[in-house]
């Protein structure tokens, strides 16, 4: 099931609007440890569950995305991979591989923050939640906070560009 952003009633839009301040925290963490800023929280009857931020550089490790290493860190918590009646509250579209494992996971609903429209598994270069030969469908929601996820991104790249620009001119 697909919701937009209006079908949410105020309360729900209110707690997936400070969940998602939650993720842009770690992806912040994430963005000052020189990652590509992405954080990902793992929530369960308004518990944290687990949490991650993109570690890919720091692990030397290409599956060291946010909503992975949330989804690892929950399945060792709570001592099972299924990790069922719990929300993925994520600051971007996850990938083909991260909506894999969200699916394998039996996470019953994802919100996340910007758009992927380039990569984004969701609703973009794939549609996966609903894919039919996928044996678990995830609710979502797309959009939340999306101005300021976005922007955290699109800064990252801009000043990663430009360092590059620099690097290269001295070089």
């Amino acid at each position: 099931m697909t919701l937009i952003l209006t079908d949410l009633t105020e309360k729900q839009r209110e707690i997936d609007e400070n969940w998602m301040r939650y993720a842009l925290r770690l992806a912040q963490r994430a963005q000052d440890a020189g990652e590509v800023p992405v954080g990902a929280v793992l929530v369960k009857d308004d518990d944290v569950i687990a949490e991650g931020a993109n570690a890919v550089i720091a692990t030397h490790d290409a599956t060291a995305h946010a909503e992975i290493v949330a989804l690892r860190r929950a399945g060792r918590h709570i001592e099972n991979y299924r990790l069922l009646h719990t929300t993925l509250y994520v600051t971007l579209e996850p990938c083909v591989m991260c909506m894999g494992a969200i699916s394998h996971a039996r996470v019953k609903r994802l919100v996340f923050g910007a758009y992927d429209e380039k990569r984004g598994a969701v609703c973009h270069a794939l549609h996966l939640a609903h894919a039919d030969f996928l044996n678990h469908h995830v609710s979502w929601v797309g959009g939340v906070l999306q101005t300021p996820c976005s922007q955290l991104l699109k800064d990252f790249f801009i000043m990663r560009r430009q360092q590059a620009k620099k690097t290269r001119h001295f070089s």
